[in-house]
């Protein structure tokens, strides 16, 4: 499984929708600018997450984006799903050996446990009290 850049650059938009969470809507151009991605992409990637009902529009100007529930309320899968498509990590597991096939579901499970259990709420309170370090993991 690998998350791209759709995945996490939506997770960004989610997270920092999340710390304005309760103050009111926070514009793309914003997120785009503290993050420095393209608003032009973020805008897009926005658009499928209110399509799928995890934040909505404010228009105006003072305008953006604002969580549909709490962020305690949103998963990481939520967004990840949204984005990225069912969690798959290897296709046709018909054609493995029996032991394989049970090594890539508990390998799965485990990913979509994590991803289940850590909420937007969670993301937040950790970017805000967590040194940051660089860190790449490879599946």
């Amino acid at each position: 499984m690998k998350i791209s850049t759709k995945g996490r650059y939506g997770l960004t938009i989610m997270i920092e929708v999340a710390k304005q969470y309760g103050k009111g809507p926070v514009p793309i151009k914003t997120i785009a600018k503290e993050n420095d991605l393209s608003d032009h992409y973020l805008e897009q990637l926005a658009t499928l997450l209110r399509n799928a009902g995890l934040i909505k529009s404010v228009r105006g100007a003072y305008g953006g984006y604002k969580l549909t529930k709490h962020p305690k309320d949103i998963s990481a899968k939520d967004i990840i799903r949204v984005l990225e498509g069912p969690i798959v990590l290897v296709e046709a597991l018909e054609d493995e050996s029996p032991a394989k096939q049970a090594l890539w579901l508990k390998i799965r499970d485990a990913v979509k446990e994590v991803l289940e259990e850590t909420t937007l709420e969670d993301l937040v309170e950790y970017d805000n009290n967590q040194p940051q370090e660089a860190y790449m993991f490879y599946i």
